[in-house]
């Protein structure tokens, strides 16, 4: 099971890492609103093509939970990707890409808060490394510009972006008892038409950018990869080690998202970059590792209680 989600887990932060870089490439090519749209639109559409006869007989069952799956749709895919495509025309891909490292640290907090979930103290020591990387990084190596509040406009975007999908992360717990499919077909077509808005917006104001040919290359990439695959992959993680191990994992999108800045934008890599990327690693492997002798006492626990119950 811990194999399986690691696996998962991984692909899923590639594909994202590679989302930031893409929404990059497009700056220029699709503006940010169009291109969420785009995006969510082919999803839905290629997925529903695949999908139909499992959305039908799920149908029952969604419907009855239909506004939290809009919810969701709304916030993890359309509000979390305008941001971040936004944010993107204002800081770096490497910026935006280990900003999202603080993801870990609001699902911790929320889960904690909300549902007094245990963590241990490893984790919390972890996300705090986690947190020290992401403060390098916004404040572009010099700690005074937060202490000021002097932050450029596309970091503080990334920081609402990291707002909004932990606030979907978990909410995942909610989500109903159908397939896959089904679900992401549901979200996807909420995300399409929540977008919508945004779209009118980028238009009435003179901002919107219809895709060229480079746009509609970048799009196909992010309706295949971080759309469709990662999204499912990310839901099967979560529900095999729970959302607080899962979203410890986001931790590795500043690290993909660094090494495919580096090599295909190639961006300048800083000396504050790699501090934070250590930081987050370092957070990331002491959480997980917190996190699983946590959860291996607890099925023993359980385990031996069940026996002497028997």
């Amino acid at each position: 099971m811990h194999r399986n989600a690691y696996v998962l887990l991984l692909a899923t932060t590639l594909f994202w890492g590679g989302n930031a870089v893409a929404g990059k490439l497009a700056v220029g090519h699709a503006s940010p609103m169009v291109l969420t749209s785009l995006r969510w639109a082919f999803a839905a559409a290629l997925l529903g093509a695949v999908g139909w006869p499992r959305l039908r007989a799920d149908w029952a069952v969604a419907r009855k939970h239909i506004w939290l799956l809009i919810a969701l749709g709304g916030l993890g895919f359309t509000a979390f990707n305008a941001a971040l495509y936004s944010a993107l025309n204002f800081t770096s891909a490497i910026n935006a890409s280990i900003e999202q490292a603080g993801m870990p640290m609001v699902i911790f907090a929320a889960n904690f808060i909300l549902f007094r979930m245990r963590v241990t103290s490893g984790q919390i020591l972890g996300f705090l490394l986690s947190l020290t990387g992401i403060a390098l990084t916004a404040s572009h190596g010099d700690l005074r510009t937060l202490l000021a509040l002097d932050m450029n406009f596309g970091d503080a975007l990334m920081l609402i972006a990291v707002l909004v999908y932990s606030a979907y992360t978990v909410a995942l717990r909610f989500k109903p008892d159908i397939h896959w499919q089904s679900l992401m077909i549901v979200m996807t077509a909420a995300a399409f038409v929540t977008s919508i808005p945004f779209v009118a917006w980028e238009i009435g104001t003179g901002r919107a950018i219809a895709p060229d040919a480079m746009g509609w290359a970048i799009t196909a990439y992010m309706v295949l990869f971080p759309s469709i695959l990662a999204q499912i992959f990310y839901i099967k993680g979560v529900d095999l080690i729970g959302a607080n191990r899962a979203g410890l994992f986001i931790n590795m999108v500043p690290i993909f998202g660094t090494l495919l800045s580096v090599m295909i934008i190639g961006e300048d890599f800083q000396l504050y970059h790699a501090v934070a990327i250590v930081l987050v690693l370092g957070g990331i492997w002491l959480a997980e590792h917190s996190g699983r002798k946590m959860a291996s006492a607890e099925e023993l626990l359980a385990a031996e209680k069940h026996s002497s119950d028997a």
